[in-house]
């Protein structure tokens, strides 16, 4: 029995490999598809294994269907919320050496949604700074 899987679907599936590009993850015994090493979680990862190991029941999202080289592109985080991130109150930016805060800050990746709303509120505290 072949199911019908479409793009944007959730469903579960059974991780049957790790690599060091991702994890190959069996939807059913005729499908299986790849979770990109930057679909394992958010954020930054540095080995799939660390978050991933063969055997275990992962849930999914069909992110891309390749019907004629029969390749599944699969995303573990897309199944995900997004962790919230703790806003800080930064002092104004001195030019040249950074604030403590900045240096303090984590590195690693933030969706563009998320370091829009912070660029918009340093704009507007610059705009203020200026009109006094």
């Amino acid at each position: 029995m072949t199911e019908n899987f479409k793009e944007g679907q959730v469903v579960e599936g059974k991780v049957t490999g790790i690599q060091p590009y991702g994890a190959f993850v069996a939807l059913n015994d005729e499908v299986q598809g790849l979770v990109h090493i930057s679909e394992v979680t958010h954020g930054y990862v540095k080995d799939v294994n660390e978050f991933l190991s063969v055997g275990q029941d992962v849930t999914v999202k069909i992110l891309n269907i390749d019907e004629e080289k029969n390749k599944y592109s699969l995303s573990i985080r897309a199944t995900q919320e997004a962790p919230k991130q703790v806003e800080k109150k930064q002092a104004p930016k001195q030019r040249g050496k950074a604030t403590p805060q900045q240096e303090a800050q984590p590195a690693g990746f933030n969706t563009l949604k998320d370091k829009l709303e912070e660029w918009i509120e340093q704009s507007s505290e610059r705009e203020n700074t200026f009109k006094q």
